[in-house]
Formats: structure tokens, C-alpha cells, sequence
């Protein structure tokens, strides 16, 4: 039995037009997210054999096919929720999501200068990869990520809250070659209750570290 499933959008294809096309997010959903769950299970179901038959030469191969399918589900799984079709501007207090503006203020010095840095940190992903906004926990503080592919260059523990999908399935119909645009044109669609209630739960965990 599969241990990874495609969960089912929180909207239908054409809810964050004109930002994203229904065309877009159809075979992103259906093709591309669910191409990373079932890489996810097929790597488990080879290390398992693996395992059984006590043949480790393909282990390093599998690890790292684990990796970048799992994280690719799971970036994926966040960005649906990251965003809907009446969201957009910034969180504010008045919203509900205050302490994630206090977040924001006390990490970036501004709401603007994070979305600056977010906004050219998804932009600038050389090849393929996202741009992140994610809880650290050692220091209480959000911090701004790049990662590669799906899993490459990211701080150890942190929690990714809001997600920007760099990679070029995500735009190349609608935006061609045009990375910036897509990305600016993301901030009108981002969902900050969901955003907010990602960093008050991972506020939440009780997350060991070294002192």
C-alpha cells in the first residue's frame, strides 16, 4: 500500500486566474505533484528490498531519490494551501494574522524588505527550485531560503511556511521565460491565514536543539 498520497486541491483548476492558468495548475497538480508521490513510494518500496535482500549498492542512489520525490510532495502539498484566489497585500493585525506581521517586522526590519528578498531569492534559483519563507528554531526567528531542485541548500530544522514554485512547470505556459513575473504576480494570490497558522504551529513544536 502506498504511504504517499496526491491530496486533492483546495480549489478548482481556475480559482487563482488570471494569476495562474486552469491549464497550469491541472498538470502541475495532476502530473507533475503526483509524479513526485509516486517516486516517493517507489523509492520507499526499493529501499525495502534493498533492505530484505541485504544488497546496499543502490542505497545512496535511493536515499537521494527519497529525498528530492518526498520534499517535492511536501513543497507541493504546502504551496496549494499557500494561496487562493481573494488573497494578496500583506498580513496585518486587523486580519487576525498579527503575529505573523510581528514576525515579519522583526526578522526582515519590513514587510517590504521581505518581499524583496523573497521575491528574489525564487527569482534568481538558477535551474530549478523555490523560493522560501521558513521558521527557525534555534533562533525564534523567519528566515528567507533558496532551495534547489527540492531539497538542496536549506538550514537544518527550519519550517517552510510560505512557498514560491520556481521551477519552470510552475509558469513556462502562461509566463515563457518571464520567472520575475510570475513571481511578482504570486504575491497577489498568497493566503496568509495559511501562512499564519504554518508559523503558529511550528512555533508550537518542541523541537530539540543544541544550546
Amino acid at each position: 500500500m502506498p504511504v504517499y498520497t496526491l491530496p486533492d486541491l483546495p480549489y478548482d483548476y481556475s480559482a487563482l486566474a488570471p494569476v495562474i492558468s486552469p491549464e497550469i495548475i491541472e498538470l502541475h497538480h495532476d502530473k507533475h505533484h503526483a509524479a513526485y508521490v509516486k517516486g516517493a513510494n517507489d523509492s520507499l518500496e526499493q529501499l525495502a528490498e534493498a533492505r530484505d535482500k541485504e544488497q546496499w549498492g543502490s542505497v545512496n542512489g535511493l536515499e537521494k531519490n527519497l529525498a528530492f520525490h518526498l520534499s517535492g510532495h511536501i513543497l507541493h502539498s504546502i504551496y496549494w494551501h499557500n494561496m487562493t484566489g481573494d488573497g494578496g497585500g500583506e498580513p496585518l493585525a486587523a486580519d487576525g494574522v498579527g503575529g505573523l506581521a510581528d514576525a515579519i517586522t522583526e526578522s526582515f526590519g519590513s514587510f517590504a524588505g521581505f518581499k524583496a528578498q523573497l521575491t528574489k531569492a525564487a527569482a534568481t534559483t538558477q535551474g530549478s527550485g523555490w523560493g522560501v519563507l521558513a521558521y527557525e528554531p534555534l533562533s525564534g526567528h523567519l528566515i528567507v531560503e533558496q532551495i534547489y531542485d527540492h531539497q538542496g541548500n536549506v538550514g537544518q530544522g527550519s519550517t517552510p511556511l510560505l512557498v514560491f514554485d520556481a521551477w519552470e512547470h510552475a509558469f513556462y505556459l502562461q509566463y515563457r521565460n518571464q520567472k520575475v513575473d510570475f513571481i511578482d504576480a504570486m504575491w497577489a494570490v498568497v493566503n496568509w491565514q495559511d501562512v499564519a497558522r504554518r508559523y503558529e504551529a511550528a512555533k508550537s513544536l518542541q523541537t530539540i536543539l543544541p544550546v
